[in-house]
């Protein structure tokens, strides 16, 4: 009977937790879908837009000290309620804002709301994982894939009934208010200190109070495990933002798909990253996480490199979906580790994915306007198999038993 208790109660949570990342990848697919709108009501010009998307990645990147400390501070039941309430805020005020300077500023507080959720809902996967035994999180970033789905869907539907992105926006807001009702009563608290902090205080033995107080209070310095994390973080990141971003303009400029086809390159490694997340949990508790990493990042890798020397539809085709399947994993177990380091390790890897969700497609593009797109999409290649070596570097944790829920 007991077993059956603490089956129904793993299972409540990860469902909670999941709303939370299909409310993340709900919310920033909702403003995102409307960014023509917004261009025009706000009369922007192209740089301005650029300018735009660039302050929610800068905003993120940034918030690393201030989601390391309320982690800390509150623990992640708080952070991701308080974090998901001020997400939906902002919709609001971007529906009802009345000029550039305005929308940017928003934009950026969305940024630093989308870094404290991202790292207090997989602290949350962390937990879920530790606690019942049980893998989850791949399966919990499918749902975040989900949530991006839900709100294109909701995007096109709104646009046939009316282009008013107020009421767009209020029906958004609804359904998140309705994911975040969802999702609190399952929410996990921490058992106890978070790892790292556990380990400082058996070295150091019991603390006053006061020191107690300055050190959960002060940034730890990162250890070399915890920079490889976050490199790996960082390339993997940039391998999937590139993917997205030039994976349509490769197919059609290099690989010389007609209009109709390309963009299926985009469509490939969104559907194969979907359909790998959703089995991913059950390699990793039969290879183990380092295993997983290191082959799928080494199969993103070099399957793109020899489409890339292939050339053609059908091999670019299978070298992007390479890229799917092998990378789908990469984010996911990458937390998983971080999280185990503690949340200030957690915090920093996270701002590290961001940085490089930012600033990759940006680089890519930079070498395709240097030297060709052949050589930016080998560098997208390059950083797949830059997660590989990381990962050697990584000591994976393991769980039993070897199921995944």
């Amino acid at each position: 009977m007991n077993g059956f208790r603490v089956h129904d109660e793993s299972r409540r949570a990860k469902w909670a937790i999941a709303a939370l990342f299909c409310f993340l990848g709900f919310q920033y697919a909702t403003w995102a879908s409307r960014l023509p709108t917004l261009k025009t009501e706000l009369g922007l010009s192209e740089t301005e837009l650029g300018l735009l998307l660039m302050a929610c990645g800068a905003g993120a990147a940034a918030s690393f000290p201030l989601v390391a400390y309320l982690m800390r501070r509150f623990g992640s039941w708080w952070l991701a309620l308080v974090s998901a309430l001020v997400l939906a805020a902002l919709l609001v005020l971007l529906s009802v804002a009345p000029d550039y300077p305005v929308a940017l500023l928003i934009i950026c507080c969305d940024g630093v709301g989308v870094g404290a959720l991202n790292v207090a809902m997989n602290a949350q996967g962390a937990e879920l994982e530790t606690k019942f035994r049980r893998t989850a999180m791949s399966q919990l970033h499918a749902t975040f894939s989900a949530g991006l789905l839900g709100a294109a869907l909701l995007a096109s539907g709104v646009n046939l009934v009316t282009s008013a992105i107020t009421a767009h926006f209020a029906v958004a807001v609804v359904l998140l208010m309705l994911l975040l009702a969802y999702a609190r009563p399952g929410l996990l608290t921490e058992a106890g200190p978070q790892p790292a902090q556990a380990a400082a205080e058996q070295d150091t033995g019991a603390q006053p109070p006061e020191e107690a107080r300055k050190r959960r209070s002060a940034l730890t310095v990162p250890s070399r495990m915890t920079l490889w994390m976050g490199c790996a973080m960082a390339f993997g990141t940039v391998t999937e933002g590139a993917m997205n971003d030039w994976s349509a303009l490769y197919m059609k400029d290099v690989a010389k798909a007609s209009e109709a086809v390309a963009p299926m390159g985009i469509a490939v490694v969104s559907v194969m990253m979907l359909v790998a997340r959703v089995f991913a949990d059950r390699w990793r508790t039969r290879w183990g996480d380092g295993r997983v990493v290191r082959v799928g990042s080494a199969v993103a890798g070099i399957g793109l490199a020899l489409a890339l020397l292939a050339g053609g539809v059908v091999p670019t085709l299978a070298g992007f979906a390479c890229v799917g399947l092998g990378a789908a994993a990469v984010t996911p177990c990458v937390y998983v580790a971080a999280a185990a380091k503690g949340s200030d390790a957690l915090a920093l890897v996270a701002a590290m994915g961001t940085t490089g969700l930012l600033v990759g497609p940006a680089l890519i593009g930079f070498i395709a306007g240097a030297v060709g797109l052949v050589p930016g999409m080998a560098a997208v290649a390059v950083s797949a198999l830059i997660v590989c070596l990381s990962a050697t570097r990584i000591r994976w944790g393991s769980l039993v038993p070897a199921v995944a829920e």
